[in-house]
């Protein structure tokens, strides 16, 4: 590893309607990403609950930087001196039988340095298969980014959540990243049909790594999901990547790739709106 590089890890699960059980999982296997030598690890989208019910996540709903979820992944991310990316943990909304969907960034010091609320929220129905989140989240409106230093080397990443990627405004709107970050729980349907071309647009077009953390597989509560977490780099290539079950993908932020694919071809500097 030289300064201008960051091992990465995205986590795959498929979550149960128990909370305790999930974040058991999750933590066995950010201890095998960070026995793998991670140093930023990324958690799905509904990692701690994918629930019988919708309206379930109102009943483990947390105030911000406080209640049992946060307190557990701060320990963990303390633990393993690690940056945790927990995407996504239901926060109170204001209203009161929504949440906000929302990811929070720890750093090694179990701190919250980011928030993102899901701007986007998922809507689909073909034949008997329906979701629609707008009925138990509140879209957040604030696209974000966060930055850390290693080594007197800062890397910014952005933030959005799964449905997120079908809006490339949003990712144009925080600037030049080094890495987007996406946990999600893309269904079979839509996953099979869009999951990988969509990641793979995110890094092109933005020219910079793309780490993807999925749920995959077969879930207690009758839902299917796609997976595939993966990690692209910033020429649309796929460093790495599972297909479904629970795992690890691991990888390596090189800035140099980025700088040569920028140079290269100079996109970015290219653009007239």
């Amino acid at each position: 590893m030289t300064p201008n590089q960051l091992r990465v890890a995205s986590i795959q699960m498929v979550s149960t309607p128990s909370v305790d059980k999930n974040l058991a999982n999750a933590e066995q296997l950010i201890q095998e990403a960070k026995a793998l030598g991670a140093e930023l690890v990324v958690l799905p989208e509904y990692f701690c609950l994918m629930a019988h019910h919708e309206s379930d996540k109102n009943l483990i709903k947390e105030d911000f930087n406080h209640g049992p979820i946060q307190s557990y992944l701060s320990s963990i991310a303390k633990s393993h001196a690690i940056y945790l990316i927990a995407g996504t943990i239901p926060l109170k909304a204001t209203v009161e039988n929504k949440v906000k969907n929302s990811t929070l960034v720890f750093s090694p010091s179990g701190e919250i340095i980011s928030r993102y609320d899901k701007i986007h929220l998922f809507g689909f129905k073909k034949d008997e298969e329906e979701y629609q989140e707008s009925r138990t989240i509140e879209a957040g409106d604030i696209p974000q980014s966060f930055v850390i230093n290693k080594n007197g080397i800062s890397w910014k990443f952005g933030l959005s959540v799964c449905y997120d990627i079908r809006f490339p405004e949003l990712y144009r709107a925080m600037g030049e990243v080094d890495c987007h970050i996406i946990p999600a729980a893309f269904t079979r349907t839509t996953g099979e049909a869009h999951w990988e071309i969509l990641l793979r647009a995110r890094a092109i077009e933005n020219q910079c790594y793309v780490l993807a953390s999925a749920q995959g597989g077969q879930h207690e509560n009758g839902r299917s999901t796609w997976g595939q977490s993966m990690l692209v780099d910033p020429w649309g290539e796929i460093k790495s990547q599972i297909t479904q079950g629970p795992g690890v993908v691991m990888g390596v932020l090189d800035k140099s790739i980025t700088q040569q694919v920028r140079t290269q071809l100079p996109a970015l500097l290219h653009r007239t709106l």
